[in-house]
């Protein structure tokens, strides 16, 4: 594999945190079979063409996108790090465990890969000789913790005292808010903040089309105060694409009835809808510097002249974006925004939404809230919060149960599992989750185990994987009930301890051994 080396740039951290620039990042995809193969020199080519043109700043390689197996990223950015050229390599969660992403993390960081893009990945549908088991041992969000505490250097598992040599990884994440529900849309701001407090600093938004909700991004990373600079998601539609975008084939990407139609009448055209869909791309990324991101991300199934001429036809836009902007309102019906419209640009204001202040301050939600969760709530307060004022008896009764014979234990688990089960359909993973997720089960309810918010693949509030309403969405508005939504994923990182499988949860409560009473982890 070799290619004729393009002059040093400049680090693509370094582009995002100067003032005045607008970095330009190109997805490639990778192929399956060794990099030898016809499909794969041909990706190698085009990154070859890519890394030549001073406007493109970094290259971005996918991690078996769609939970199908392809070539590993690393392998087609060897040689593009070697030459100087910035890459940003896709980590997903679905196919490893905590042990194999922190072994991937030292293989990158040695081979000289340092911009990463923490995601928890596509549900695995297909696979060799069936559907494979996904892994989802940590989420994206562990992943940027595991990956941040790298950066400060581990402890040294043989002599704890010492630690690892740092690692320099510049995080990235990426955030899901072309979505139609409030329960929806929340959720992933705030899980974005969670992000950027576990190390990610930049972010990219998925695939929509909707300038409205790319505005509004920005309104809310301003509005947190995130220290995110964040790429505008360009993706180079056709009408294969949206069909498939419109029919929830790609998790957590939209195409609305009416961009769908125009992408039918498009299509059918001679040139297939080239010229529409190039521009419409061209206007997406003009929009996007004129909105204030730090980048655009370019993607889609083309080659890289098309590329080329999106960024040229970009400039041409550049002056009337915000007339522009108006040709890209691919909303919905209904569509939840966090922030008021702004009358005269049509874009948001950075006025909170008043029906959404109004609707949190009655406490009025969309999705019942059961008797079990009212009910779980005071139990908690009463007994399971540390703070509780019978959690001490709760702990002298554990105490005493372990101190004696195991047969005792084992009704006291068997107890446990009967209330448990029946409530709340418990896995009896035994480092409880229910109270972070307002009392419904990661393991036996979310087919990505996410315990630190949603994962991007919901689809009208609904799951990708079991057509079920998202635990996330549920979650939210059992505590929007109480006032307590804002607050939903303010708390640590959360990381199951696998070492508790099929033990007592409510004695590791109560001892001081799961995720939420340990006082070794650190914030």
């Amino acid at each position: 594999m070799t290619l004729t080396g393009p002059p040093q740039k400049p680090l693509f951290r370094e582009r995002l945190e100067r003032r005045g620039t607008f970095a330009v990042a190109v997805e490639l995809v990778t192929s399956r079979g060794v990099v030898t193969t016809q499909s794969s020199r041909a990706t190698v080519e085009m990154a070859q063409q890519l890394a030549l043109d001073p406007r493109i700043d970094v290259i971005s390689i996918t991690d078996n996108p769609g939970g199908n197996a392809m070539l590993a990223p690393d392998t087609l950015g060897t040689d593009l790090v070697s030459r100087g050229q910035e890459v940003i390599i896709h980590l997903a969660c679905k196919d490893w465990n905590r042990n194999a992403l922190e072994s991937r993390g030292w293989k990158l960081a040695s081979e000289g890969f340092h911009n990463v893009l923490a995601l928890s990945g596509d549900y695995a549908r297909q696979g060799h000789r069936g559907a494979p088991a996904p892994v989802f041992d940590i989420d994206s969000v562990g992943l940027l913790k595991l990956f941040s505490e790298m950066n400060q250097g581990l402890p040294d598992q043989r002599r704890p005292e010492n630690r690892l040599d740092p690692t320099d990884f510049f995080l990235g994440c990426v955030v899901t808010n072309h979505k139609l529900f409030e329960r929806e849309v929340v959720p992933q701001y705030l899980k974005l903040a969670k992000k950027a407090r576990a190390g990610a600093r930049f972010v990219i938004n998925q695939i929509g089309y909707n300038a409205r909700k790319d505005d509004e991004l920005l309104r809310y990373i301003r509005y947190a105060k995130l220290r995110l600079s964040a790429l505008a998601n360009v993706y180079l539609l056709s009408r294969p694409a949206a069909r498939a975008f419109h029919a929830g084939r790609i998790p957590g990407v939209v195409v609305s009835d009416e961009l769908l139609e125009i992408a039918e009448r498009y299509g059918a055209g001679k040139d297939k809808g080239r010229s529409y869909f190039v521009d419409l791309a061209a206007k997406q990324a003009a929009v996007a510097r004129g909105l204030g991101f730090q980048g655009v991300y370019l993607g889609g199934h083309t080659t890289a002249e098309t590329f080329f001429e999106i960024l040229q036809r970009a400039e041409g836009y550049a002056r009337e974006w915000q007339a522009v902007a108006k040709d890209i309102r691919f909303g919905r019906p209904g569509e939840f925004y966090m922030f008021e419209r702004d009358a005269e640009t049509g874009l948001s204001s950075d006025e909170l939404g008043r029906s959404y202040l109004e609707t949190k301050r009655r406490g009025q939600t969309d999705l019942a809230v059961p008797a079990s969760y009212r009910l779980s709530r005071q139990m908690h307060r009463w007994l399971f919060d540390p703070e509780a004022p019978l959690f001490g008896a709760g702990r002298a009764l554990y105490e005493r149960i372990e101190a004696g014979p195991p047969a005792l234990g084992r009704a006291a688990h068997v107890a446990e599992q009967a209330a448990k089960v029946s409530i709340f359909h418990c896995r009896d993973c035994g480092d409880c989750s229910l109270p972070d997720i307002a009392y419904v089960c990661p393991e036996s309810m979310c087919a990505k185990n996410q315990r630190n918010g949603p994962c991007g693949g919901t689809r009208d509030g609904l799951c990708e994987v079991y057509d079920t309403e998202c635990i996330w969405s549920q979650a939210y508005e059992r505590l929007k009930a109480y006032g307590e939504s804002d607050g939903m994923l303010e708390g640590p990182v959360v990381v199951k301890d696998n070492a508790l499988n099929r033990t007592s949860a409510w004695a590791n409560t109560f001892l001081e051994r799961d995720h939420n009473t340990r006082h070794d982890l650190p914030s």
